[in-house]
């Protein structure tokens, strides 16, 4: 690892990780990180895996955004090229990313950690985490997008409670709120997001698709994705999955699916 390098990917089998990197900062985000999300984004999509898991390196999933090194551009809302606009695009590219992305939360996931894990689809926590959001204590506004992810995730409430308050919660207190899905002893951490990866496998990739485009359409308003969910609607009748699926269900056998996006 480098800081010429804080987020890549590695791929095993149908599986590929994308790393956050900087275990010195506990995978604190910064300028260079947001903008390297899309790219690395693409390339995953270009070596054509399953899913993707998201996890951070050193223990400890992103502490949040590197405040010494941002300063003042952690509130430069506005600015063309700046980080606010650099850190939307990351999350559109991440809201758009066709295949079931599941975040892997271990250690701390704070400000921008709760905002990358938010836009992934599915969240697994080992017990030992530490999570928040925390722009009450720096006196900034939390990006839009995020806090929409969130009230969509957490109801409006937890929303209001987490952001008035910065308050650090526990894995227990995740999982009642609904931000994590499962929470898991943190030595069968690694065993369960195998699992999970392994049954999405097992499951249509269009099916899986178009429910992701949707349900970011509806949270984020974005008429885009909903038009790519209705495409695939009408692809769909003509698709090979949907024959697979109905040959498999009268031969009493688990399909196999072949669609990609």
């Amino acid at each position: 690892m480098s800081d010429e390098q804080p987020v890549r990917f590695t791929l095993n089998g149908g599986v590929a990780t994308l790393w956050l990197d900087r275990p010195a900062k506990r995978n604190a985000v910064n300028l260079a990180m947001w903008e390297a999300i899309p790219g690395v984004l693409d390339e995953i999509l270009a070596a054509s895996p399953r899913a993707v898991v998201v996890r951070g390196t050193g223990g400890h999933f992103c502490a949040g955004a590197d405040i010494t090194e941002l300063g003042e551009r952690l509130a430069d809302v506005g600015v063309p090229g700046g980080y606010r606009e650099v850190n939307a695009a990351a999350e559109a590219a991440f809201m758009a990313f066709p295949l079931p992305v599941i975040a892997q939360i271990e250690g701390n996931c704070i400000g921008g950690g709760w905002q990358i894990a938010s836009v992934c689809d599915l969240r697994i926590a080992g017990r030992s985490v530490l999570l928040g959001i925390t722009p009450s204590k720096l006196g900034i506004t939390y990006p839009p997008e995020a806090v929409a992810r969130t009230v969509a995730i957490v109801g409006p409430a937890a929303t209001k409670r987490l952001l008035f308050t910065a308050e650090l919660i526990d894995g227990a207190e995740a999982l009642r709120l609904g931000f994590v899905d499962q929470l898991v002893d943190d030595d069968a951490l690694d065993r369960c997001v195998a699992e999970l990866v392994e049954e999405l496998a097992g499951r249509s990739l269009l099916t899986q698709t178009a429910t992701k485009l949707l349900v970011n359409s509806l949270v984020t308003d974005d008429e885009s994705l909903r038009a790519r969910h209705d495409q695939l609607a009408l692809d769909s009748k003509d698709g090979p999955d949907l024959h697979e699926g109905l040959t498999a269900f009268k031969e009493r056998r688990p399909p196999t699916f072949s669609w990609r996006p």
